[in-house]
């Protein structure tokens, strides 16, 4: 049998060069005073976890703090500075709703062309078409050329394929928060269903009631390091503390600034 995690992450850092110079004058103004070096922003710092198969890892953390980077890491879009990512399976990534669709085909093309962009054969992508139709809640819209669609309709139907597409290893960042309320409860019943099969998952998410529910694991991650991993009901417990503390000094900042400034 094999013990392998679907993920592990090893050391890894990443790091974004920031350059400076937006103009042609700027450029030179920078050459000449030495401040022509670019900055470094590390969006991960030397951070490690696995992840094991058929595990479901849910990642929060502030906006900025490293989540979508690590994401798109684990998927091979961004190559790390340092450190390895090992993948055991074939990843689906959804980290950015609605890339790889084309806007001036239909829904109906859409579906067919994804799944054999993920791979799949037209027979699969055939069997599983009414099922994808139907979870997306489209159904009066196949014929219609995306370009017609609303961002909302664009996030449905690309969770809907992604989740249809047999996935070993299922990427979602933020997928959560688009499409309507009745979207958010369908897909995280169907997060609970993959719970329950041996799809690997790492999802991120401000929804704390769908990472309450539907994940093994939590994993915390502030400004490129891990916080603190651990069960659902302890990280979003010491998250939702972490979050008031810093709320409670802001408000007292702003509070000291309007009775000196005031």
């Amino acid at each position: 049998m094999n013990y392998d995690p679907a993920i592990e992450v090893i050391n890894l850092t990443k790091q974004f060069i920031v350059r400076n110079n937006f103009t042609f004058l700027s450029s030179g103004i920078n050459l000449l005073t030495g401040k022509n070096e670019p900055q470094k922003l590390t969006a991960l710092d030397g951070i490690s976890f696995k992840v094991d198969r058929g595990e479901v890892l849910g990642i929060v953390g502030r906006n900025g703090s490293g989540k979508s980077t690590l994401l798109s890491t684990i998927a091979g879009i961004y190559k790390p500075t340092s450190g390895e990512v090992r993948v055991n399976g074939k990843i689906t990534p959804l980290l950015n709703l609605g890339v790889g669709l084309q806007r001036r085909l239909t829904m109906r093309d859409n579906i067919y062309l994804t799944g054999a962009l993920l791979g799949l054969s037209r027979e699969y992508m055939r069997d599983n078409f009414d099922a994808i139709v139907d979870f997306s809640g489209l159904n009066d819209f196949v014929d219609f050329k995306l370009f017609q669609f609303s961002n909302g309709m664009i996030a449905r139907l690309s969770f809907a394929i992604a989740i249809h597409s047999d996935p070993e290893i299922l990427l979602l960042d933020e997928v959560f928060q688009a499409g309507d309320a009745g979207f958010s409860k369908k897909s995280g019943g169907k997060m609970k269903e993959l719970v329950r099969s041996d799809t690997t998952v790492v999802l991120s998410s401000h929804n704390d009631e769908i990472i309450r529910d539907a994940v093994d694991r939590v994993l915390w991650i502030d400004k490129g390091k891990i916080m603190l991993i651990g069960s659902p009901k302890e990280v979003l417990d010491a998250y939702a503390s972490d979050r008031e503390k810093k709320r409670s000094g802001w408000m007292n900042n702003r509070k000291k600034f309007f009775e000196v400034f005031g």
